[in-house]
């Protein structure tokens, strides 16, 4: 069972009685701990220094009416104002951020009921915005003559985003939380800030999963790193960070690799093993290449997630295990599901909160200050500064934003070109000799990659379900290739404008006036296509 722990300040005037009205009249903070059904483990009982003479008078009576009450009196300096919002949200920001909130073992209730207004309105805003993880709890007198001074109690669940403009900690904080989750970096892509904002909320506010999708490469693993060291600041999650590729998972192997194994569950299990699932607990677990699981452990997996329990391989006794779930692809998982390679219901468990990273030839704004972080992360790592000269700069971000480069590895291609320029720079300088080297060297290893079979086979296919075999053919090379992307696009948008928004990210961003759900319209009509004819294929064929 978990422990109750109470959150509350000292009342002043309420909690105050004269000596003979001590247990004849109603005192909030004690009533509280008379409760013959709240059974209080612990009162954090929050005062201001000039009263402390009353609050330990206060843990004496609660004491007498409730010996098994642990009461720990926390001094908090208003600055001799209780009622200016600054001082007080500034106070109790401080205590809130300073706690050791362990939610898997203790339930935390914020006492509103004593206190000054501003005290109340504040502890709303904290709990409200998750700094402190628990409910509210209102206390109110006896509602008739000659009843226990005791009064009565209830616990509450307020939406309280109305009061988000007096906490102006509270807007700088999910601020930061973006900037947290892009590692620092200011980018500059309107769209992509925008997402980092909307993942920063979904962060902070719900435990249900994750899917992050886009190309290899574009980040989906550091992300869902950051998001979890995000919860963790927080005080939502205690245990680990737990991940993995499902891409090297295969057979028993998965399965043991994921939810464990008995001993003698098949040839070479000569022990018992945990499992990842099981390590995640109280944490994050995230799997990346989701798409690659076999049906198998899609069918496990989902148990796992909406019961919290699950068998390991060869076993016959159920595991529990507690984790928040963030999963990534570079595959069109809704393709798989139609085409019965993914389970449509372990879909539409993890697709709630669903995320499209675009790849680095979507953002080509971004390109500057990506490489400004990556060679202040190389200078932390090598333990001296390397930098661009000027021209070298120049030429190297008029590259790396023009059309000769492809970043196929995204910012994987990125982050290792850097590493060779900075290895082959004398004087810890990049010249426009070792940028003109690297170039070459980029623009030969995308040649000699070119697109993979299963590329290759994507594009077709994509552009028959929708066309049909015959008006495919027709397509010229340079129509086969735009058109395909387009197509896998709005396959992994929700709608028409989201598409477009993906679309048309830089060229939408320099217009006055944007309408990219109407250029992406016009640009399928040209094939004789439209929304539903692309995301849900050609049905006349």
């Amino acid at each position: 069972m978990k422990k109750t722990v109470v959150i509350g300040l000292l009342g002043t005037q309420l909690d105050s009685r004269r000596p003979e009205e001590r247990w004849s009249r109603w005192r909030p903070t004690v009533g509280l701990c008379q409760q013959e059904d709240l059974l209080v483990d612990r009162f954090e009982l929050l005062h201001e220094a000039n009263y402390a003479k009353l609050a330990a008078q206060t843990r004496e009576d609660i004491l007498t009416v409730s010996p098994a009450t642990e009461v720990r009196l926390v001094p908090v300096d208003f600055q001799k104002d209780p009622w200016d919002f600054e001082n007080v949200y500034g106070a109790l920001h401080d205590y809130a951020r300073a706690q050791p909130f362990n939610p898997d073992a203790e339930e935390y209730l914020v006492h509103m009921t004593t206190g000054t207004h501003v005290g109340q309105i504040c502890l709303f805003l904290l709990t409200e915005s998750g700094h402190i993880p628990g409910r509210l709890l209102q206390t109110y007198p006896p509602k008739r003559e000659n009843a226990s001074p005791a009064g009565g109690y209830s616990i509450i669940d307020l939406d309280l985003s109305k009061y988000d403009r007096l906490a102006e900690r509270f807007v700088a904080e999910r601020q930061d939380g973006a900037d947290f989750l892009k590692s620092g970096i200011a980018t500059r892509n309107a769209a992509f800030n925008r997402m980092i904002g909307e993942i920063e909320q979904v962060a902070v506010h719900s435990r249900a999963p994750i899917l992050l999708t886009g190309p290899t490469g574009a980040g989906k693993s550091q992300l869902a790193r950051r998001i979890y060291e995000l919860k963790k600041a927080r005080g939502q999650v205690r245990g680990g960070f737990v991940e993995v590729n499902c891409a090297t998972l295969r057979g028993d192997g998965a399965m043991s690799a994921l939810f464990g194994h008995v001993k003698g569950a098949f040839t070479g299990a000569v022990g018992e093993r945990a499992g990842l699932l099981k390590s995640a607990h109280g944490g994050v677990l995230f799997l990346d290449e989701i798409g690659e699981l076999g049906l198998d452990e899609q069918a496990m997996l989902l148990r796992a997630l909406e019961e919290k329990r699950f068998l390991p391989l060869g076993g016959d006794r159920e595991v529990a295990s507690d984790f928040q779930f963030i999963c990534g692809t570079n595959r069109d998982l809704r393709r798989q599901a139609a085409e019965g390679n993914f389970r449509e219901d372990l879909l539409a468990r993890i697709d709630l909160w669903s995320f499209q990273l675009p790849g680095l030839r979507e953002r080509p704004e971004d390109i500057e200050p990506n490489v400004q972080y990556e060679l202040e992360k190389l200078a932390r790592e090598a333990g001296q500064r390397v930098r661009f000269n000027k021209e070298a700069e120049t030429a190297f971000l008029r590259f790396a934003t023009g059309g000769e480069a492809q970043w196929r590895g995204n910012f994987r291609d990125l982050n290792a070109a850097l590493v060779r320029m900075a290895t082959f720079a004398r004087g810890r300088r990049i010249n426009l000799e070792i940028f003109e080297q690297e170039k070459q060297r980029l623009l030969a290893g995308w040649a000699a990659r070119g697109k993979s079979a299963e590329e290759n086979a994507d594009e077709c296919t994509l552009l028959s379900e929708v066309l049909g075999d015959g008006s495919a053919k027709e397509l010229d090379r340079f129509d086969r290739v735009q058109l395909a992307e387009v197509i896998r696009v709005c396959r992994e948008s929700r709608t028409l404008s989201e598409a477009g928004r993906a679309l048309f990210s830089v060229s939408g961003g320099k217009r006055k006036v944007r309408n990219d759900a109407d250029r992406l319209g016009k640009y399928l009509a040209r094939f004789g296509l439209d929304w539903v004819r692309v995301t849900k294929g050609n049905n006349t064929n």
